[in-house]
């Protein structure tokens, strides 16, 4: 593939179990780890429908499933809903502080918290420290770490990464003795409004996937933009993806 008057090279994965849809199996087509990543070729890759899990650029190419489908919320244009905005309301009290993408005891820390007990069926529950960073950075890969204070307790970090045209949600976890505060949308409202404040043109949400508790509520941020036969189609408010 081109991609910034470069060539990269596109491998895809065995198959192999899939981690949202039980009894499915999963292939993954993944950018050359080895090629030399840069923000530019990122940049393009995402907007290809493309994602970035520590240092590896990928996309799902599942042989009998479609239902991975990148997604992005064109900023500008973006309205919250009722329950949104509510959800915004309620942690007005909630101050949010940008972190350089290095090792942080307190972020660690919850992040256990977070894991344990929301995914404490699979690896991440026991990442080590080097583990955890690498999952959620890349050297090459401008990131910020997104603070949520609450009084003097940090209660979620958000982790995204700034391209040249839009941020991308990376990873998001937070207190989960605070789940009444769905601090999980909070987390894709103020990337909304900071891309807004960076003069960037999209929020790039990874991918929704509609038979996934886990992934379905991606769709919820209107309007939205889904990745499809190679290009972008725009859902308005009100409109059921097909």
């Amino acid at each position: 593939m081109k991609s910034s008057g470069r060539q990269l090279a596109l491998y895809l994965s065995a198959p192999h179990k899939c981690s949202y849809l039980p009894e499915r199996q999963s292939n993954t087509l993944f950018v050359d780890p080895e090629a030399g990543m840069d923000m530019a070729s990122y940049g393009e890759m995402l907007r290809f429908g493309f994602r970035r899990s520590g240092r590896i650029v990928y996309s799902p190419r599942c042989e009998f499933c479609s239902q991975c489908v990148s997604v992005r919320v064109p900023v500008t244009a973006f309205t919250p809903r009722r329950n949104q905005r509510r959800i915004a309301q309620r942690n007005a009290d909630i101050a949010i502080r940008e972190h350089p993408p290095a090792f942080d005891p307190g972020h660690f820390r919850l992040y256990q918290r977070y894991t344990r007990a929301r995914h404490d069926d699979g690896d991440m529950a026991d990442a080590s420290p080097e583990e955890y960073l690498s999952f959620l950075s890349a050297p090459w890969c401008d990131t910020l770490f997104l603070e949520f204070w609450l009084e003097q307790n940090l209660v979620g970090v958000a982790v995204t990464d700034v391209t040249e045209d839009g941020l991308s949600a990376v990873y998001t976890f937070f207190d989960p003795d605070l789940s009444a505060r769905s601090l999980g949308t909070l987390a894709i409202l103020r990337q909304i409004e900071l891309a807004r404040t960076l003069g960037l043109d999209h929020l790039y949400l990874g991918y929704w996937i509609r038979d996934s508790r886990k992934m379905a509520y991606k769709i919820n941020f209107r309007p939205i933009e889904l990745w499809r036969a190679g290009g972008w189609k725009r859902l308005a408010p009100g409109v059921d993806p097909d």
